[in-house]
């Protein structure tokens, strides 16, 4: 059994330690990592998987840290990756809201990591998606990704989660105008937290208003909820939207769909981004392929013929698909 193999057997059978050292490998991204999801995939599909999105400054660790406390009242491990780079899991809080995460770092039931967002292009990182998966295998009941929502990342939370919940504040009325459409193709379920502040119901009107009409789902209705995180009010209930969403997934057959449609997408990307940087390192030691890029970038061949040419260029292309 090598270094990993025996990683991954002592995170299975409850190691937080081994589980530690195997998310650095996911988020260095070492050539451990396909071992590493190679050897996880069986386990994969038990836990709950819910995105927690929205604009910066929404509340959003606060409305995780609640409801990480409901779900260990109920007896459920819970795992929390935290790519929001303000989050108070990442360290950047003030000092109260240290003070008050620390009952879940100083809970067994519960594993926090932090992440950065680098290498993502705005969206979430390869190493978060596998932060998930690892936090799946490890047998946490609840896993919670916690991620600010500006563009491309709301729709890559997508391809990470089962569930998923944006949100807003009073002051997001703009917001919710230009994002209508985005938003009812990300969510499954909308808060608007800090509802003690003025133009939280415009805004709760607002997003009722949309979801009434766009098309219905015959297996789920979008609920639109009122919060206040450091009140602790409405929590109940958005703890108990996200059950019931989960058991409209799992009774309707969505979930097994969507967790279909993810696999395949992730397969797509990872194929996308293993060819975009063999074949970016054949063009830069290839002189024809390294004079057809060099043409594109002064303007003198346009990127569609520069495209064709290469794809028809037989030899480069194979040395590209057999590289190690």
């Amino acid at each position: 059994m090598n270094n990993v193999q025996g990683q991954v057997a002592q995170m299975l059978e409850g190691n937080q330690v081994a589980l530690a050292r195997l998310l650095t490998r996911v988020e260095a991204e070492d050539n451990a990592t396909g071992e590493v999801i190679a050897a996880i995939q069986p386990r994969l599909g038990r836990a709950h998987l819910v995105g927690v999105t929205g604009p910066s400054g929404a509340g959003k660790s606060t409305l995780v840290d609640r409801l990480t406390a409901i779900a260990r009242s109920q007896g459920q491990s819970v795992g929390i990756v935290a790519v929001d780079p303000t989050s108070p899991f990442s360290g950047g809080a003030l000092l109260g809201d240290r003070i008050r995460m620390q009952q879940h770092y100083l809970d067994p039931g519960v594993f926090i990591r932090s992440m950065a967002t680098r290498g993502s292009l705005g969206g979430l990182s390869r190493a978060a998606f596998n932060a998930v998966k690892l936090l799946d295998a490890a047998g946490k009941d609840l896993v919670l990704l916690e991620t600010v929502g500006v563009g491309q990342t709301e729709l890559d939370i997508m391809g990470a989660v089962d569930t998923v919940v944006v949100v807003l504040v009073p002051e997001a009325g703009d917001f919710v105008q230009t994002m209508k459409a985005g938003l009812m193709e990300i969510a499954d379920i909308f808060v608007v937290n800090k509802a003690d502040r003025d133009g939280s119901r415009q805004v709760v009107g607002e997003l009722e208003a949309m979801v009434e009409m766009s098309p219905k789902l015959p297996w789920w209705h979008i609920p639109v909820l009122a919060t206040q995180g450091h009140h602790n009010v409405g929590l109940d209930h958005l703890a108990e939207a996200i059950q019931s969403h989960r058991r409209a997934l799992e009774e309707s057959g969505e979930m097994n769909r969507r967790r279909r449609v993810r696999r395949r997408r992730e397969f797509m990307r990872i194929l996308e981004q293993e060819l975009t940087q063999r074949l970016l390192q054949i063009m830069s030691s290839d002189g024809t392929w390294a004079n057809t890029l060099s043409r594109v970038e002064q303007g003198d061949l346009d990127p569609y013929t520069a495209a064709q040419r290469v794809l028809s260029d037989q030899a480069p292309l194979k040395g590209a698909l057999s590289a190690d």
